[in-house]
Formats: C-alpha cells, sequence, structure tokens
C-alpha cells in the first residue's frame, strides 16, 4: 500500500520523532573553505570543516552537487551527520563499558591546522568531542592524485593500551526530496548504495538522471567497509528525516565489535565484527577517497583500473541449490584462501573459464539454505566478502510457495462479515496465523498491494506452475470472492473489502489492542472506494494467469473457460481507463501483464477487444511522451511508475521516453556483489503501510526489485545487437528478477522484504505487498544464453553442460522454465504450456534443439507443449500445428525434442 494523505505521513513522522533538535549550529553563516581537485570543485564549511559542497569540474555530471548544499541551513543544528564527521567506541583494554565519541553531538569549531603540499585542509576535532573520548583525531581533506581524500589519523594520546570496538564515517549525499519538484529531484538529487565488502567495499553515488557520472567512495589504506549503519536524527522538523521524501544517511564502519556486542546482539551481522588495538601513542589513519566513475555502467571497470579488488558473481548472488555459479574475481594480489560463514554453506572449485587476463574463476555451489558470506583472503592481506543466499531449488522454491499460499494462508470462513471467503489472505509468519485484523484495513481486506499481495501470488504462481489443487481453490476465490465482492459487477474494484465501523458490525469482534484511531482504518466508505488505478492491476493479473491456466491446461478448471477470464481482464482495464479512476494516467506497477493480456488478445484473434486495450493504453502514453519525468505516483519520488511507462514508451516506439525510463532504473537498481543489494530497486517506505515492523527503511527485495526488473531485461533483449550484448543490462535485470526468490522461507512463506538496518537483519513477519514482486518475477524469469567476452558461455538460469566452437548445451534451472533467450543469436523461445529442460545452441549453423517436459516441481503435466518463437527468424525444422501462435509439440513419455533453425 502506497496511498498517503501527506498530512497524515508528516503526522506519523512526527509521532516517530526520536529527539530535539540540539542548539548547536554548523556555522554555515560563518564562511566556507572553497578549493579544487583535478576532478571536483570542494567547499567546506569553515567551522566543522566538514563537506559542504562536491561537484565534478567536467564530464557528464559537471556542475552537478553530490552534497545537499540547499538544504544545510535546515540541518545545520546537533545530532546531524555530515560528510566528514566521526563515530567511534572506545575503551581501555581490559575494561567492559565502551565510551562514545560523535563530531555531531555537541558541535564546537575544530581546531584549524596549517595545511601544505597536498593537504587541502586539516583540523583537530577535540573541541567537538567528548572530553572523555581516550582518543585524539586529526581529520584531513587531502588531493591525491584526480582523487579527494578524507583522512581520520586517530592517536592513542593515553599512557594505557586502547581498543576501538566502534569507528565510522557518516555519508551525506543529496537524497532529500523533501519540497523540490519533479524535475528539481530528477536533475538535483542522487542515491546511494553500500556494497559492505570489507577491504574491496565500496558505496555508489548515483545521480538520479542516471546519465551522469556516479560518485565512488572507496577506502583508503587498510579501511575496510565491515558495516553499514543507518544514522538516528530527529524526524520532527523539515526536511523530515527518515520520511518518504527523505530516506536517511548511512555510515561507513571501519570497525563493529561494539555494536555487536550491544544493539546487534541477536542479529548475524553482515561481516564478521572487529576490533583494533592502539598502544600508548600509536596512531592508525583511516580514511576514504571519492572518484568518479564515467558511467554506472563502468563503475566495475573503473575499480579494476583502479587497482582495487573486484568480484563478479554470475548470474548473481541468490543461488538455488540446484544452479552452479561462477564467481570471477580481479585484483592485483594472487588469491590465498577463501572460506565461508556458515560453514558448509557453499562449496567450490577453481574453473578455467576467464578469457582474458587479470580473471581467475570459481564455480560455487549452494547447500544450507539462507545467508552465507564467502571471504576472499588475498595475498597482500586484503579481505573481501561476496554474500549470497542459498535457495532450494527454484522450482521448489515456487511449488512451496504455492502450496503454502493454498493451504496456510487460505481463509475459509463462511461467516465473515466482510465477504472475504474464500480466500488467500495476509499472513504473520511470527506467530504462524492469517492477519484478520490490522488498522491498515487493506491488509486484511485484500485488496491494495498489502492486502491482494497473497492472492496475486497465488495467481501468478498458477501461471508459472499450475497446480491442480490449486486451481480448484483459486477458481473458488475468483468465483465467490473476487467477482461479486472485492469487484462489483461494472468491473471497478474496491480498495478493501474490510473496514472499521462498528455500527455497521456490531457483532464483529474487532480487537480491543488494536489503534483503530488512525486515518488507515477505513469506514465503510472509504474501504469500498474504487478510485485507485493500482489496485485495478492486481486483479487483471489474477484474470490473466487464470486465462492461461485455462487455455494452456483446461482439464484443470471447473468453473470457468478461458474466453470468461480473458473477458474479465478487458472488462477491468475498461473500467479502469473511464476517466473516474484515480493515478490510472500513472505508470502502474506490474501493469507489464496489461501488455502481455494485448499481445494475447491478438493472438486469440479477439480484434476487438484488443484494439480497444491498445487505444486506453496509447492514451496513456501520449500523455507520458510529452513528459521529461513521466514517473509520477501517489508519492513525491517513485519507484514503480518507471516499469510502465517504458512498456507502453517501447510498444508505440517511443526511444526517447523509454530511454529516459530505463536510465532512470539504473539509478536506483544498483550491480553489487551483495544478495541484499544486488538487483535490488529503490524502496524504503513501504513497511509503513504493508509491513509487520512499520520503519522507513532501505528494503531488501521488495516489489521493485522484480518489477523493475522487467524494463532492464526486455531491453537487453530487443535493444542489444547480438555481436555486443549490454551484459550490465542482463546482470542488473537478473539481480532484480532472483530477488523474489529469497523472500521465499523453506516452508513456502514470502515476507514483503528484508530489513536492512544492521540492529535488525531479518525478513517482515508480514506477507504484506509480496504479491507485485512475484509477479515481476514470474513475467520476467528465464534463462539467458551469452557468451560473454571475459568468461565465456554462461546461462543465468541455467548450467552449461557444455561448450565448444560448434555447441553449448545448457541444462534449463530457472523457476518458471517457460523462457530461454539466445543472446548470440537474438532468439527468444517461449512455452505456454511445459517446460525447457535442455537447450542445445549452435551458433554457426544458427540451430538450436530443445527438450520439453511436460512438468517440473509440484506442477500439473500438460497436455502438450506450446511453444512460441517470441523473437528471431526461428522455426520448427519438422511440421506441428499452430494454435494462437504457438506451435503444438506432442509429448511422448512427458517430453519432447524439438529443432529449430
Amino acid at each position: 500500500m502506497r496511498a498517503v494523505l501527506g498530512a497524515a505521513f508528516i503526522a506519523f513522522c512526527l509521532s516517530a520523532s526520536r529527539s530535539v533538535l540540539g542548539q548547536g549550529t554548523l556555522g554555515i553563516n560563518h564562511g566556507f573553505v572553497n578549493f579544487t581537485t583535478t576532478d571536483f570543485t570542494v567547499s567546506l564549511v569553515k567551522d566543522s570543516q566538514t563537506l559542504y559542497s562536491l561537484s565534478p569540474r567536467s564530464g557528464t555530471g559537471a556542475g552537478f552537487n553530490f552534497i545537499p548544499s540547499d538544504k544545510m541551513s535546515q540541518r545545520s543544528n546537533n545530532q546531524q551527520y555530515h560528510l566528514g564527521d566521526l563515530t567511534f567506541r572506545v575503551r581501555q583494554v581490559g575494561q567492559t563499558a565502551w565510551i562514545s565519541g560523535d563530531t555531531s553531538t555537541a558541535r564546537k569549531v575544530v581546531t584549524a591546522q596549517a595545511a601544505s603540499g597536498t593537504t587541502l585542509a586539516s583540523a583537530n576535532l577535540a573541541p567537538t568531542l567528548p572530553t572523555n573520548s581516550l582518543l585524539s583525531v586529526t581529520r584531513r581533506w587531502v588531493a591525491n592524485g584526480t582523487q579527494l581524500q578524507l583522512l581520520f589519523d586517530v592517536t592513542n594520546s593515553q599512557n594505557f593500551a586502547l581498543e576501538i570496538g566502534a569507528l565510522g564515517a557518516p555519508l551525506e549525499f543529496n537524497n532529500i526530496f523533501t519540497d523540490r519538484s519533479a524535475a528539481q529531484t530528477n536533475e538535483q538529487c542522487s542515491l546511494f548504495d553500500p556494497y559492505i565488502g570489507q577491504d574491496a567495499g565500496y558505496v555508489q553515488v548515483a545521480p538520479l538522471l542516471g546519465t551522469q557520472q556516479p560518485l565512488l567512495v572507496l577506502p583508503v589504506g587498510k579501511s575496510p567497509l565491515e558495516g553499514w549503519r543507518f544514522l538516528p536524527e530527529s524526524t520532527s522538523a523539515s526536511p523530515f528525516y527518515q520520511s518518504q521524501t527523505f530516506e536517511g544517511l548511512y555510515e561507513w564502519q571501519f570497525h563493529t565489535l561494539a555494536y555487536a556486542q550491544n544493539e546487534w546482539a541477536s542479529v548475524t551481522p553482515w561481516n564478521a565484527p572487529t576490533s583494533a588495538t592502539l598502544q600508548p601513542g600509536q596512531t592508525r589513519t583511516y580514511g576514504l577517497q571519492f572518484a568518479l566513475a564515467p558511467s554506472i555502467r563502468q563503475i566495475e571497470s573503473t575499480m579494476t583500473s583502479a587497482g582495487r579488488p573486484v568480484a563478479v558473481p554470475l548470474p548473481g548472488t541468490i543461488l538455488p541449490t540446484d544452479q552452479t555459479g561462477k564467481l570471477f574475481l580481479h585484483y592485483g594480489s594472487p588469491v590465498q584462501g577463501i572460506t565461508v560463514s556458515p560453514a558448509g554453506a557453499l562449496t567450490w572449485t577453481t574453473n578455467t573459464e576467464a578469457r582474458t587476463s587479470g580473471w581467475v574463476g570459481y564455480s560455487v555451489t549452494g547447500h544450507t539454505f539462507g545467508r552465507a558470506r564467502l571471504t576472499v583472503t588475498y595475498a597482500d592481506g586484503s579481505v573481501q566478502t561476496v554474500h549470497y543466499f542459498v535457495t532450494s531449488a527454484a522450482v521448489t522454491q515456487v511449488s512451496n510457495l504455492g502450496n503454502f499460499l493454498t493451504t496456510s494462508q487460505w481463509f475459509n470462513n463462511s461467516s465473515d462479515p466482510f465477504k472475504r471467503s474464500p480466500s488467500v489472505i495476509s499472513y504473520d509468519r511470527e506467530v504462524n496465523a492469517p492477519v484478520t485484523n490490522d488498522p491498515r484495513a487493506w491488509i486484511p481486506g485484500l485488496e491494495d498491494e498489502a492486502g491482494a499481495g497473497s492472492w496475486l501470488a497465488a495467481s501468478m504462481k498458477q501461471f508459472a506452475q499450475p497446480n491442480a489443487a490449486e486451481v480448484t481453490k483459486m477458481e473458488q476465490f475468483f468465483s465467490q470472492t473476487l467477482w461479486g465482492s472485492i469487484q462489483n459487477s461494472d468491473g471497478s474494484v474496491k480498495k478493501s473489502v474490510f473496514f472499521y465501523q462498528p455500527n455497521l458490525e456490531p457483532n464483529y469482534n474487532y480487537p480491543s489492542n488494536i489503534n483503530w484511531g488512525n486515518w488507515w482504518s477505513w469506514n465503510q466508505a472509504a474501504s469500498f472506494a474504487t478510485d485507485r488505478a493500482y489496485d485495478y492491476v492486481h486483479v487483471i493479473a489474477g484474470y490473466w494467469a487464470m486465462y492461461r491456466v485455462a487455455r494452456n491446461y483446461p482439464s484443470l478448471v471447473r468453473t470457468h473457460d478461458w474466453h470468461w477470464y480473458i473477458n474479465q481482464a478487458v472488462l477491468t482495464v475498461q473500467s479502469m481507463t473511464n476517466g473516474r479512476v484515480g493515478y490510472a494516467n500513472d505508470g502502474l506497477m506490474g501493469e507489464t501483464v496489461i501488455r502481455l493480456l494485448l499481445d494475447d488478445l491478438k493472438r486469440e484473434g479477439l480484434t476487438t477487444n484488443a484494439t480497444f486495450v491498445e487505444g486506453r493504453m496509447r492514451t496513456r502514453w501520449t500523455t507520458w511522451s510529452g513528459t521529461r519525468y513521466p514517473f509520477g505516483s501517489e508519492m513525491a519520488w517513485d519507484s514503480t511508475g518507471q516499469e510502465g511507462v517504458y512498456a507502453w514508451s517501447k510498444y508505440f516506439n517511443d526511444t526517447t521516453t523509454a530511454t529516459n525510463t530505463l536510465n532512470s532504473i539504473l539509478a536506483y537498481q544498483p550491480l553489487i556483489p551483495h544478495w541484499g543489494y544486488n538487483g535490488n530497486a529503490r524502496r524504503y517506505w513501504d513497511n509503513i503501510y504493508g509491513g509487520k515492523l512499520q520503519r522507513i527503511e532501505r528494503q531488501i527485495h521488495h516489489y521493485g526489485s522484480g518489477l523493475n526488473a522487467l524494463p532492464l531485461i526486455s531491453a537487453f533483449e530487443t535493444t542489444t545487437p547480438t555481436t555486443n550484448p549490454d551484459y550490465y543490462l542482463l546482470r542488473v535485470a537478473f539481480g532484480g528478477l532472483s530477488g523474489p526468490l529469497s523472500n521465499i522461507d523453506q516452508g513456502g512463506f514470502a515476507s514483503a522484504s528484508f530489513h536492512s538496518f544492521a540492529d535488525t537483519l531479518k525478513w517482515d513477519g508480514y506477507s504484506g505487498d509480496y504479491g507485485p514482486n512475484f509477479s515481476g518475477h514470474t513475467m520476467g524469469m528465464g534463462t539467458f544464453i551469452v557468451n560473454h567476452p571475459d568468461f565465456g558461455w554462461q546461462a543465468f538460469g541455467g548450467n552449461v553442460l557444455s561448450s565448444s566452437t560448434t555447441s553449448v548445451q545448457v541444462q534449463v534451472r530457472d523457476s518458471v522454465r517457460r523462457k530461454v533467450f539466445i543472446a548470440p543469436l537474438g532468439v527468444e523461445l517461449k512455452l505456454d504450456a511445459g517446460a525447457f529442460d535442455t537447450v542445445t545452441v549452435n551458433p554457426q549453423s544458427r540451430s538450436i534443439q530443445v527438450r520439453i517436459v511436460s512438468q517440473v516441481g509440484g506442477g500439473a503435466a500438460a497436455p502438450n507443449g506450446r511453444l512460441v518463437v517470441g523473437m528471431g527468424s526461428v522455426k520448427p525444422s519438422t511440421s506441428l500445428s499452430v494454435d494462437a501462435g504457438a506451435f503444438v509439440v506432442p509429448f511422448q513419455s512427458g517430453a519432447a525434442t524439438v529443432t529449430l533453425a
């Protein structure tokens, strides 16, 4: 659920405030220290010597300011963090209590020191640190070649040894959207994400346009990115820290032991926590350096050129147990050893697949479900960690999900006054019970994202892997609950069927321990409103998924045939676009399904309906085509409009809008060798509306992952020359498409998202709005076969069984097994029924042999294979009948082999 009244949201922020603004000031009224380096124009606040402005001097980012200088006057109080601040916890060796230091807590003018040579500014931080802090700290801003460095000389000024249990450098970049127009936000702001990879760690800061040079924050010397801590600040005043318009700031942590022993004691941190010991008089320098990459796509190559350790995990860092991952490492020092935590979670062997010098390759297999950390130690002592998430076999994940949704989450109570039965309802994994009451009416009310999420996931699961028993239950839901309860006879869709209005339902037990006094405890009129277009897409997707089941597995349905389902989908499109539904002209999450619906209408020869749907979509696209930033939504900034805008801009051959949209996505969906961040599109407020733990935070694999991957994978397939594929698009897309697999636990429950704060690091207890994420997963997932210039033949979603100059054979092992894309040939093959098992490609003769099986996982057996050539000029070499654009492939003993040329 994303709908929220501005005043209501601000009220929430005010109620969540944790502290009162301090009275000290940053000192911006006393002037600045300005200087230039080869790459940057830099400005420091004179009194604090913290960063006030950082702009590239040339290139595509010339003049762009990574720092929110225009908001600094609102952020000049004590306990508000800026780049150049330092936090630490220290104690005498042998003691137990930690003493904290924080340069932002009670600001005083730092003691400026003479600067000469490459040192641009220097200061003793003693005046702004507690008198009992034990440490002496000198901060230096240094020009090092083209880069700017921030160095902290940390000295033990005592006559006894000190242990530094935590040391962190707060990072402040312009991710503040408060009081900015869409143009100002997209042109002035940036987002940043970490690779929490120890000595190989870095932070990338990407301007929202996606076309300007990103900033890289890299370690200097032995300054590992060991931890990533959210920085608490007051939320009570503009620009509203930790709100929908200002996510908040994070800290690069060099050491984390003091937090691991206290606030994080119940959590397994990303990296093993460390401390450092300083003997009396000893000084250790920690530092960060700031560098520019030519483009987002060139971040990795920039780091290899700079001599940094680089890890390329293929196809990514979410690893089903039936797929072999590949890991390629590039660093000037050889690998000395590799370890894994938990022990035995991963195994690895060296391979010889790397084609270019500098790379070493490993084949990685997952064994233990859940998080796994691979630690690489190099001969020079540098340490790099690569973070994986191991799942069950991909089709098993999907099978388990379907079973859980239609058993544990199956709500069957004929006396329910809200007409929610039968249905797949929201679930609380922490108490293992359906969520039938929540103050946010939509969650137990079967609509909006966090209410529709579960039945949407169950519907899309049947599209991907139909199961007879599950389809039977879903037919009951569609006939008895969706149609007639959630959806009205004119096709309009309610925002919720649950409501809080005791005078209308005096016999219903509204729990007294729930606060029903907030705006989101809708009464019947508010719940039954039909004015939110986002809700209609879930219904369209549900009908479309059931149409696909009824059309291709007709023996599984009893209540309605495929005509009814596809017509219901069209009726819902008609109602959504009738001019009376809000947000209908915004990009809607999951609306790629309408594009697929249009394709199917054409394939079925339903010309009138196809023309109608295309016309309504053309009207929406026409609006977007005249706007530079057509990514609006209910929110001030969002990452859900892009998917729909891209789909229709591409369909109507609007290259400009499609390209702008693609660049926008690349700015907030990173490529990082960490399962939580790789392909994870920016989302940070949805736990307020769909999570059990309500908090503004960077969400891990919320539905942005699966949905924003759809434009990326589409662009990879259709706009990349076969001789020079855009592997960056593929890698980010596959990371996003794989993300939703990690949400599914071993029992089949799927969480809305993973909590990224270092003191939590767990899946949310609610199923919430997982459905749109899985929807994106099923619509985009496939096996993608590439011949990579650096790493040879690779299969994203499968295993390369053999390869030579004349042939490559791939075992298809993705979760859906309905799509194979062969990049060197530009050929896409799809199945409406059945599943791909193996693909053999002869790139020279351009011949393809596919083995198709009738069923996988817990899915039903298809009566025959239905093969569609989605892209590429190939066709079966033997005569096959065609039905609605699909070649009908007869099975013998549950399998068939087809050769295409």
